[in-house]
């Protein structure tokens, strides 16, 4: 799994979290010869042996996986643009994260592994991969999809995929079964998400004909949800049953229940405990108000005054500045085919943290 956050580190110093929510075009790799110019991208990706010929295995899975990263560093980002942590993925900072059990990293294996199985869902239904192409749902005719343009997304393909891409992890110790849980977390909310459209075709507009197909949600409403779930993240600890001498996670919510379950006989290993869709944690986070090893903190970040400044700041202040701003105003559209606009200037001010 960690090949993902290990290439976070490629982009990382090119987001602001301002961007738009969308990913890099496919088209940006240099013109090389085609057939081998994956087999570079796959080098580039820090991946593990089996990932790597998984990787070259299929010309289409290098930029599915770089769409992945850029798409899940983006959504992060802009999750957390308002929060004291802001989804840093600096090396330094981001490997330290990914070392703990805090609520952050359970974002992160979760937002990770819902972006793959997105990105890999939605190359599949667009043609780029060679090993896939549209949902195979029951009753959903892939030619007639294509004919009337209704491809679904192929999200069996791409849980199976990704599955055997992160490969089983040991799960003997507390810390490895809450990340495994949380990477399954990011996968169960894309599945959740998934929508049927449906498309109508007659004479006149009747709906004689219906065809169907299966569609994931924006990615940005996923990142909603897993933020959602990051806010109410369940810290869990473990205990060890007596008899077999192993480990069980527990969250602290009920102890009368905790009780109860550790007078039965524990599941085993591969099962997830607990079954939850809520984001497990198993450590505090750090304030994030200093630099550390975690966060350069957050001196001198923008604030929003009647928003944030007072959480950011972390009781520090800010400062205030008074700026000319020229931005475009009173935009009309004009046949064919542009927009006029005006140029207005504007004072405005910004709030920064102090230090």
């Amino acid at each position: 799994m960690q090949y993902i956050f290990a290439t976070f580190i490629v982009y990382s110093g090119r987001l602001t979290g301002n961007e738009p929510l969308s990913v890099l075009p496919l088209n940006s790799l240099p013109e090389e010869s085609i057939g081998r110019a994956h087999f570079k991208l796959c080098d580039r990706l820090k991946l593990e042996k089996k990932q790597r010929r998984m990787c070259r295995r299929d010309p289409g899975v290098a930029e599915t996986l770089r769409e992945a990263i850029t798409m899940s560093a983006l959504e992060c980002q802009y999750q957390f643009r308002f929060e004291r942590w802001n989804c840093t993925l600096e090396g330094r900072h981001r490997a330290n994260i990914l070392k703990r059990g805090f609520k952050e990293t359970a974002f992160l294996y979760a937002i990770s592994s819902a972006g793959l199985t997105h990105a890999m869902a939605k190359a599949c239904s667009a043609g780029r991969m060679e090993r896939c192409t549209c949902d195979e749902a029951p009753d959903l005719e892939n030619r007639k999809a294509w004919q009337w343009g209704g491809c679904g997304d192929n999200l069996k393909y791409a849980n199976k995929f990704v599955k055997d891409f992160l490969g089983k992890r040991s799960n003997k110790d507390l810390r490895a079964r809450v990340d495994m849980h949380n990477t399954n977390v990011g996968m169960k909310v894309i599945k959740a998400g998934v929508e049927t459209t449906c498309k109508c075709h007659g004479v006149s507009g009747s709906c004689t004909v219906q065809t169907c197909w299966r569609q994931l949600q924006p990615f940005h409403e996923i990142g909603k949800q897993l933020k959602q779930r990051y806010e109410t993240s369940v810290k869990v600890g473990s205990s060890t049953n007596e008899a077999t001498g192993e480990g069980e996670i527990s969250t602290g919510r009920n102890q009368q229940q905790q009780q109860q379950q550790q007078q039965q006989p524990l599941p085993g290993l591969n099962d997830q405990i607990p079954r939850t869709m809520d984001l497990l944690h198993i450590e505090d986070s750090p304030s994030f108000c200093r630099p550390t090893k975690y966060s350069p903190g957050t001196a001198a970040r923008k604030c929003y005054k009647d928003k944030n400044c007072d959480a950011i700041c972390c009781g520090r202040g800010h400062n205030t500045q008074s700026r000319e701003v020229t931005r475009p105003c009173q935009c009309q559209v004009r046949w064919c085919c542009y927009v006029e606009c005006k140029q207005c200037t504007q004072r405005e001010e910004v709030y920064t943290c102090k230090g």
